[in-house]
């Protein structure tokens, strides 16, 4: 009868310790659920050879690209985290998912962080996006860079290690894939059907990039190298390995009263294209007319080398912020094309192109709710 009496008070003594801890744990652990939902009406003309127009709600962006998504963190001690990030991106139109049909197309990532900086494994952003982010005033929103370069707002890569680090001012990182894009999803890219890790070939597929940074609390200048490999069946013409898609990102900011302003440029080396060499330069400027109301403006220009192909895109964007989670847009943007190029305005949904060489308008209104 004594043995199961000090049995059951050790057994008590255990689950008492045990919820102890709890609290413990439980701080010592940090999971955040978030996400962004940007949609409204978008309306483009000139598409196609007809010159018709369209009426429509964007799936892929509207200031911002759609998304959710799941991170944490853990105090390992000593200055030592571990750390997560599983983001979704979506089309708001009809919920579908994003980046080809990824379930965590965005980001699906975990790392270890300390003062040393931070290395993580998975599918994230190279360092090109970490190298435009504060220089591209108006971002990846429907009428951007985005419609020059498609590549731009979706710079990541799967199978890949990253390590970033802020030393003071200077930020320092690097990109290394094994195999940079899993996903077939036509000629689009969200996903380029080059999966690499192939031993037949290791060098297919391979992805790179280096990022070097400096920023004060007014000003901040960026440069960023992003190097792509090709493999068998790949878009965008990089059908072998021996063929590499190269840009090389340099811009700069600074932050006045009430101003934010950036320029940049992104060389460009595409050695599966019949014009490998392009330019693409942007300046733009954002400023807040009240504490709710901002006014911003950008103008994108891409050119060919040896080439007739050159595209010129004017944006403006102005929002209005009822809080730190809602607000309402509107957004125009014009393109003209000469060469054969026929780039479209809009970078909110797909086949919406305008005639070779010709010129195209796009309006929008839309809301964005942060959570």
């Amino acid at each position: 009868m004594k043995e199961q009496i000090r049995y059951r008070m050790r057994q008590c003594l255990l689950v008492l310790t045990s919820l102890a801890a709890l609290p413990a744990v439980a701080t010592a652990q940090s999971v955040t659920l978030y996400g962004v939902v940007d949609t409204g009406i978008e309306y483009v003309n000139s598409i196609g050879s007809s010159r018709s127009s369209v009426v429509r709600v964007p799936n892929i962006t509207g200031t911002v690209p759609s998304r959710w998504g799941i991170r944490g963190t853990e105090d390992l001690g000593g200055g030592l985290k571990s750390l997560f990030v599983l983001e979704s991106g979506f089309a708001p139109d009809t919920g579908a998912s994003g980046q080809g049909g990824r379930l965590f197309g965005r980001q699906a990532l975990v790392g270890l962080s300390g003062s040393w900086g931070q290395i993580a494994l998975g599918r994230q952003y190279t360092m090109l996006f970490w190298s435009m982010l504060d220089a591209d005033i108006l971002g990846p929103q429907v009428y951007g860079i985005g419609s020059l370069d498609s590549y731009v707002p979706n710079a990541r890569a799967d199978n890949a290690v990253s390590y970033k680090g802020t030393f003071g001012g200077l930020t320092l990182g690097a990109t290394y894939s094994f195999g940079r894009d899993t996903v077939n999803a036509g000629p689009s890219p969200v996903g380029t059907n080059c999966a690499g890790e192939n031993p037949a070939d290791k060098s297919a597929c391979r992805e790179w990039s280096a990022l070097l940074q400096y920023a004060t609390g007014s000003w901040g200048v960026s440069a960023a190298y992003d190097s792509l490999r090709g493999g068998p069946g790949a878009f965008a013409g990089l059908t072998r390995s021996a063929l590499k898609d190269d840009r090389l990102s340099l811009n700069g900011y600074v932050l006045l009263d009430r101003t934010k302003a950036g320029v940049g440029v992104l060389s460009r080396n595409n050695e599966g294209s019949s014009t490998p060499r392009s330019e693409l330069y942007y300046a733009g400027v954002a400023y807040d007319l009240t504490p709710a109301l901002t006014l911003a403006g950008q103008v994108n220009y891409l050119t060919f080398r040896h080439s007739d192909d050159k595209a010129v895109l004017f944006a403006v964007r102005g929002t209005y912020t009822f809080s730190k989670r809602t607000m309402l847009y509107g957004t125009a943007g014009y393109i003209n094309n000469d060469g054969q190029l026929a780039l479209s305005v809009s970078g909110g949904a797909p086949g919406g192109n305008p005639p070779a060489g010709g010129s195209q308008f796009g309006v929008m209104a839309g809301v964005k709710h942060i959570f």
